[in-house]
């Protein structure tokens, strides 16, 4: 009989084996019980924390768009800039050939201007020094009688100053106009009545005064009345 039920229990034994305890006195569940466990666990726990879940990782697609559209605005800014910078050193290029031309259109009409009067000094130079050779010649027609030397130089003397006038030579030698002190010069006077209209004007030119393209250059020397 003893032998009998030791047999049963080593039987007993070995077909199931005993549950393992865990710390709190539960036992460890196995097979599908863990897995059912494991998920409610899982549910406990996400249940606990809002439902809040990782967001998903952006995908490197979009990460290298987003970088060669920025790479695009960086070098669009960049080309603007190489733009504005060209414009603006056109413009300053632009400025400085303007004022150079400016002071050389400047410089030419201020070298033809004095050109102009240096040949005008000396066209007038040449033209005072005439001046004595025009007063022989009025000498010589005031002196001079009848025959062919005086017609030779009668027309001598027309020549010469008929050139002079074409070259601004003005002749003074009127008589009986008013005295004007900026053209004339009284060397004489001559008595004239109270009456007499023609007082303080000239009554006879003694050598001719000459303008030059308006200028007097010499006043004509008279005898005033009065």
């Amino acid at each position: 009989m003893t032998d009998a039920s030791e047999d049963r229990n080593t039987s007993a034994g070995e077909d199931f084996p005993a549950e393992e305890p865990v710390s709190g006195g539960h036992p460890t569940p196995r097979g599908s019980e863990a897995g059912e466990v494991g998920a409610a666990e899982e549910s406990e726990a996400a249940a606990e924390t809002g439902g809040t879940t990782q967001p998903e990782a952006e995908p490197e697609g979009a990460k290298s768009h987003a970088g060669n559209t920025g790479n695009g605005e960086t070098l669009e800014r960049l080309i603007e800039q190489d733009i504005d910078r060209l414009v603006a050193e056109r413009d300053e290029y632009l400025d400085s050939l303007r004022r150079l031309q400016a002071d050389f259109d400047n410089y030419r009409k201020r070298a033809v201007r004095q050109q102009t009067e240096l040949l005008e000094r000396a066209s007038a130079n040449v033209l005072v020094e005439l001046l004595p050779v025009l007063d022989a010649l009025d000498l010589a027609d005031a002196h001079a009688g009848d025959g062919d030397d005086t017609a030779a130089l009668t027309q001598i003397a027309t020549l010469l100053r008929g050139t002079l006038e074409r070259e601004g030579l003005e002749r003074i030698d009127a008589v009986g106009v008013a005295f004007d002190p900026t053209i004339h010069d009284a060397v004489a006077h001559e008595p004239a009545g109270e009456d007499d209209e023609t007082k303080g004007s000239v009554s006879e030119v003694m050598r001719s005064g000459y303008r030059l393209k308006g200028r007097v250059v010499r006043p004509a020397m008279v005898k005033v009345k009065g």
